[in-house]
């Protein structure tokens, strides 16, 4: 039986060999119809939906191609797409995980002081050597960071610090091995070792100075979003963004441009934009160069404070700071390991004085006014 009107948005029952379909004038008819998984409604404008279950839970197929089914997995609830684009959420030991079937996947979870990884690494590095038109600046270095260290990296100019985070982090071609964690990250290129839980900061403040401090952490967050979720509008502050302006201490400056703030304000934001990346190895270079002392005290809390879930390598020149904030230390000289060891280890040694003051010191410390 069909009902038709005088304004053309008739809308027609009718039997068919599916089902009970409605159709009508506007040509936006919808039929809906069991199907051998479930009730199916197809329209007209091709854009037909059919919820199904299956084997895992409720299905939803388009004929756009773009189905997305919904099932429960031994982790948790997992939606899995016909673009094999499927994302599983599950919780694990330490928060809510989210894997790929791209092989991408990654583990997103709360931490005291943002996010992190779902484990704590160490950073091994084996023979490494970089050369520039035959100069050799550094020379077969090999060294181990315990997961949770705090490595202070020292050395005369030129001792190759730098180029070996360099090397690390892909800016330069270097042969040898350097693993965090069970990833070898030498030959990745440079996006890809970030993507690994590796970060770094550098010797110049790399802020956004035109930039609030919340807008540099939401961008810097935005790394590891995709698209969709960067075009969406936000409604607060993200929870990793809020959880590292508490961190670095910077919550009460969050709406400040970043350019106005504090020499030492801007490498504690550095330092939060590599806590929102989920960074677990933080390589940092000079980060107390040009401080106060109470941004210097500042600065070793913060340290402190995001090791306990991170791995810390630091280049520094201060030697107060390093005594006062180093778990370990590693001497490089002439692109070489010349000591390492704890600060009481290093100072005492005769090959690290001389290096330092041009001849052995039969005894005592190192003078407190010695600088790298």
């Amino acid at each position: 039986m069909s009902e038709r009107t005088e304004r053309s948005e008739g809308r027609e029952r009718m039997p068919s060999r599916h089902g009970m379909s409605e159709r009508t004038e506007r040509g936006e008819g919808r039929e809906r119809m069991p199907s051998r998984h479930g009730m199916s409604e197809r329209t007209e404008r091709g854009e037909g939906r059919e919820r199904m279950p299956s084997r895992h839970g409720m299905s939803e197929r388009t004929e756009r191609g773009e189905g997305r089914e919904r099932m429960p997995s031994r982790h948790g609830m997992s939606e899995r797409t016909e673009r094999g684009e499927g994302r599983e959420r599950v919780p694990s030991q330490r928060g809510m995980s989210e894997r790929t079937e791209r092989g991408e996947g990654r583990e997103r979870v709360p931490s005291q002081h943002g996010t992190s990884g779902d484990r704590l690494d160490g950073l091994s590095v084996r023979d490494v050597r970089v050369s520039f038109d035959g100069f050799t600046a550094v020379d077969g270095v090999s060294l181990e960071v315990p997961a949770g260290d705090i490595r202070f990296l020292i050395g005369p100019n030129g001792a190759g610090k730098t180029t070996l985070v360099d090397a690390i982090t892909g800016l330069v071609r270097a042969t040898g091995s350097v693993c965090f964690g069970d990833q070898e990250l030498l030959g990745r290129p440079v996006h890809r070792i970030s993507r690994l839980g590796v970060g770094r900061t550098f010797q110049t403040s790399t802020v956004f100075e035109e930039l609030s401090v919340v807008q540099n952490l939401d961008i810097a967050a935005g790394a590891r979003r995709s698209w969709a979720t960067l075009a969406r509008r936000r409604r607060g502050i993200p929870g990793e963004v809020a959880a590292a302006l508490e961190t670095i201490g910077l919550t009460g400056r969050a709406d400040q441009l970043a350019g106005t703030l504090a020499h030492g304000q801007k490498q504690w934001l550095e330092i939060g934009m590599l806590l929102v990346q989920d960074a677990r190895l933080l390589l940092l270079d000079e980060p107390v160069a040009g401080m106060s002392h109470e941004e210097r005290d500042a600065t070793g809390a913060l340290l402190e404070t995001v090791s306990r879930d991170r791995t810390v390598v630091v280049i520094e020149h201060d030697m107060d700071f390093l005594r006062r904030f180093a778990r370990s230390v590693t001497v490089l000289h002439a692109g070489k390991v010349l000591s390492e060891g704890t600060v009481a280890q290093v100072q005492a040694d005769p090959r690290v004085q001389e290096v330092y003051l041009g001849h052995p010191v039969d005894a005592g410390p190192v003078p407190s006014g010695l600088e790298a």
